[in-house]
């Protein structure tokens, strides 16, 4: 067991690198996604939600293709996205995007 540890404190994305800790410091996004689920649809700013959509998908290809590859930033963006694709579906159904379109009278 001590000896896990020391090889996980040593690795190439232990806490001793930024490997390890870019990803405990992106987990703000994650639980300010979460908290804000219980606020209204209202107060979602569609633009920011996008734009995090957008940034948490181009980190996740920089994490499976970056020496180390860092699963841990992957999972990290991973659940970003989902936070946030939940939030714009949220935005989205608040200002009527997602609304099913009447089909038009037929003459």
């Amino acid at each position: 067991m001590a000896t896990a540890f020391k090889a996980f404190l040593n690795s190439p994305v232990g806490p001793k690198t930024t490997h390890f800790w870019g990803p405990v410091s992106n987990w703000g996004f994650i639980l300010a996604g979460m908290a804000d689920m219980n606020k209204p649809p209202e107060m979602i700013s569609g633009r920011m939600t996008a734009v995090m959509c957008v940034y948490s998908g181009l980190f996740m290809r920089f994490s499976w293709v970056v020496v180390p590859r860092n699963i841990f930033l992957l999972a990290t963006h991973a659940s970003n996205e989902s936070v946030q694709l939940y939030q714009l579906s949220r935005y989205a159904r608040a200002q009527g995007y997602l609304q099913k379109k009447e089909p038009e009278a037929q003459q």
